[in-house]
């Protein structure tokens, strides 16, 4: 078969023509006359509630969207729609449950909902439904969120994306803490002083009512109405050492936040990923990031740098004063960090590890912290051989943390490592500000105030967390659980710490409110930890864990990881099913195996791949770019050799023997597992993969073996329906090699003009 030209850029752009039919939303099709976001806080969990009320104007039926953003750490836990004197619920079931329900409407045709991830801190909700003539729909979903305390305060994070101007427009918060609040204060990009005399503060309040004037006047708002985020950031007053507890109907939550403490000073060991895919701006933003974190250093402090790629390169073999000599001495040796090589994980922890285990000071708090973009390519590569290594190394002495750069990065075996050692894992976006995303991290875990803390509570069971490694300056530990046989007289909190030099140990008496939503917080933090734990966790142990997860789900109305939401709409329309997305996973719906998703925010697209290779791939450089296929019999084999055509003049042949880059006029070949660079591209051969990295864009060809036959599987999932005999991939049938059941599937080719319907120049841009 012939050989077959794809642009790049394209792919996304053709994906969303040929394999969405996206629904064309018109202000003259249809009206919302109210946009209501409500959102009362008591005791520190938010119940948010978004009502929109729509209107169809046009004298035929129209399908009309419900499209909301939420943050990524809330549950939706209610949805319904009112539609001609009727109430369509979401009903919460067992993913299990819900997907066959899926199956089954993707059978008769139908399309599904979805709540995916669209960013750092924000999760998306879609729905739609088809409205009579004249007629109204009601939508209305409801989310709960635990505030979390970082760098002394609460934020409450209200995103208002209507779609359209709105003439009832509002948004209230309500705040009540019984224990005062210290300050209010509200920012976000619709806290603009356009928008200035559109927002209420008072000390427990705040109203948002923009006219439909001003709804066009925020940085990200236009025509479509308002885009923006209403970020409203508070804390209480602390008069209690040991925190405010509150109790009602036989269950309690205590929340603890001493500040009032001394600073422990610490011993930090910062494991910095210097491998080839850190090349470019990642490697930049570290270094500047680093210098920020040293100059931030105590001088009682003591720190060790180690940087690695396929060998371990520490700064000094031990850890040593955060005096002005030492400090500036680190800082020259990350501004000369540079990147390239292999990724050895399991090395460069362990003498992480090992420098810390090694110089043990009493009184000290010491951390460990990995920055890493990748996975491990060299050295123990197994990555369960890896988590065990590093248990052991650490041996729960002191908290890991792992900041996981970009999305090639494996986040559920970081997140597994990190709570397995008392830490937790972060995803760093790779934007203009990761430096600060960093150094942001390193600001919350900066100031230890207190050391193995353990909350205990006499009459108290069903516990959340109790033991914390650290309690930092500015942060909060939150622990939930039933008071035994609702006896209050046998009741007794109690903390045990260490601070500095000696032991503390708080008692406190419980405050009464009659508040139903603390069991709810309990409920909440209880299936959060278990999520976590099942993480941790293999075998029958794993299972039930995941088993009291899924029914504290369902029993609370949680769309979890675990549970989806049915929305069962009008007879003959749509079934939808709403699942959360895990941070470790692609953002992407609910489908059957081979199907792809597509999500278009702002005019633009972005393909999320279902494979199991990798995760999401910024298109912003696409353009630089051309594969060609060479086909060997696709329906038996797959292809022989990719050739990959860079505008920077590096071009890429991949067959089943090895790699040739050639960089202007140099030509060298490869074979082996090693890193090869020319230019800004980077090519990382592996057992079973070739990665192929330029600026944002990674590639991914797959090494296949069948029947004693190698053959190349790119990383490219379509399903257009086009019988033409040029344009993309190959015609006929093949398996898809890239998940664990191969599949048979339809290749397909089309010319990149007729699918566009447009001719390929209009969609060459400068910059993407």
């Amino acid at each position: 078969m012939g050989r077959t030209v794809v642009q790049l850029t394209l792919i996304g752009l053709q994906l969303s023509m040929r394999s969405v039919k996206p629904v064309v939303f018109s202000q003259d099709d249809w009206d919302i006359y109210s946009f209501h976001i409500n959102s009362t806080v008591t005791s520190r969990y938010a119940t948010t509630v978004i009502t929109s009320r729509v209107v169809n104007r046009m004298d035929e039926s129209k399908e009309i969207e419900f499209h909301v953003r939420i943050p990524k750490n809330a549950f939706i836990s209610k949805f319904r729609m009112f539609i001609d004197g009727q109430v369509y619920d979401g009903v919460v079931k067992a993913k299990e449950q819900a997907q066959q329900q899926y199956t089954e409407a993707v059978s008769r045709g139908e399309s599904a909902g979805l709540v995916s991830s669209v960013g750092r801190t924000l999760e998306e909700f879609k729905t739609s439904v088809t409205v009579a003539a004249h007629k109204k729909v009601t939508f209305e979903l409801t989310y709960e969120e635990l505030m979390k305390r970082t760098h002394g305060k609460y934020e409450l994070q209200i995103h208002a994306r209507p779609m359209q101007p709105v003439k009832d427009f509002k948004v209230d918060v309500y705040i009540h803490e019984e224990a005062g609040i210290n300050f209010i204060d509200v920012k976000g990009g619709l806290s603009t002083k356009a928008l200035a005399n559109a927002i209420t503060k008072t000390h427990a309040w705040v109203y948002f009512y923009p006219t439909v004037d001003q709804q066009t006047m925020c940085d990200n708002c236009g025509e479509q109405g308002m885009n923006g985020d209403l970020v409203i950031v508070y804390d209480v007053n602390r008069n209690n050492e040991l925190g405010d507890i509150k109790k009602s109907a036989g269950y309690f939550v205590h929340h603890f936040a001493p500040s009032n403490l001394p600073r422990i000073s610490k011993n930090v060991v910062l494991v910095i990923d210097k491998s080839g895919s850190m090349q470019g701006r990642k490697i930049e933003q570290t270094r500047i990031a680093l210098i920020h974190i040293l100059n931030d250093l105590a001088e009682d402090d003591h720190f060790g740098l180690i940087t690695f790629d396929g060998n371990i390169f520490p700064w000094k073999l031990e850890l040593v004063q955060a005096n002005s000599k030492n400090v500036e001495s680190a800082k020259n040796f990350a501004r000369n960090i540079q990147a390239g090589g292999n990724t050895d994980i399991n090395q460069a922890l362990l003498q992480g590890a090992n420098m810390l285990n090694t110089h043990d000071r009493e009184g000290s708090a010491s951390i460990l912290i990995l920055l890493t973009d990748g996975q491990p390519t060299t050295g123990v590569t197994n990555l369960e051989k890896i988590q065990s290594n590093v248990r052991q190394a650490v041996a729960g002495k002191f908290p890991l943390y792992c900041l996981g750069f970009g999305f090639d990065v494996d986040f559920e075996f970081l997140e597994k490592m990190s709570l397995q050692n008392n830490g937790v894992a972060r995803r760093i976006y790779v934007d203009s500000d990761a430096d600060l995303q960093l150094k942001g991290f390193y600001e919350e875990v900066a100031t230890p105030l207190l050391t193995d803390v353990t909350m205990i509570y006499v009459g108290g069971t069903n516990l959340t967390q109790t033991n914390f490694s650290h309690y930092y300056n500015g942060s909060e530990i939150v622990v939930a659980g039933e008071i035994t046989d609702n006896n209050i007289e046998t009741f007794t909190p109690q903390v045990v710490a260490i601070s500095v030099m000696f032991d503390l140990r708080y008692l406190s008496a419980v405050i009464f409110v009659s508040d139903d939503l603390i069991q709810r917080v309990w409920a909440y933090l209880t299936v959060k930890q278990l999520l976590d734990k099942e993480l941790q966790l293999s075998g029958p142990e794993k299972e039930q864990v995941k088993k009291e997860a899924l029914r504290l789900s369902l029993k609370y109305s949680f769309v979890t990881p675990l549970t989806s939401m049915v929305v069962t709409k009008p007879l003959g329309e749509t079934i939808h099913v709403l699942h959360k997305p895990k941070e470790c996973e692609a953002p992407q719906s609910m489908k059957p195996p081979g199907r792809q998703s597509i999500s278009r925010h702002g005019g633009t697209s972005t393909r999320h791949r279902s494979d199991n290779v990798g995760e999401q791939h910024k298109q912003r450089q696409c353009k630089t770019s051309s594969i060609h296929h060479d086909l060997d019999s696709v329906a038996n084999r797959g292809f022989k050799r990719i050739f990959i055509h860079f505008k920077t003049n590096q071009h890429v042949e991949i067959d089943t023997k090895g790699v040739t880059v050639r960089d202007g006029q140099t030509e060298t070949h490869h074979t082996g597992q090693d890193l090869v660079t020319a230019g800004s591209v980077t090519v990382i051969m592996r057992n079973n993969e070739i990665d192929i990295a330029a600026g944002d864009v990674r590639l991914v060809i797959l090494v296949h073996e069948k029947n004693s036959i190698k053959f190349l599987w790119p990383v490219l999932r379509q399903h257009p329906s086009a019988n033409n005999t040029d344009g993309l991939l190959g015609d006929g049938n093949a398996s898809d090699y890239s998940i664990a059941s191969p599949l048979m599937m339809n290749c397909w080719l089309t010319s990149a003009d007729s699918a566009l319907q447009r001719p390929l120049a209009d969609f060459v841009v400068p910059q993407l």
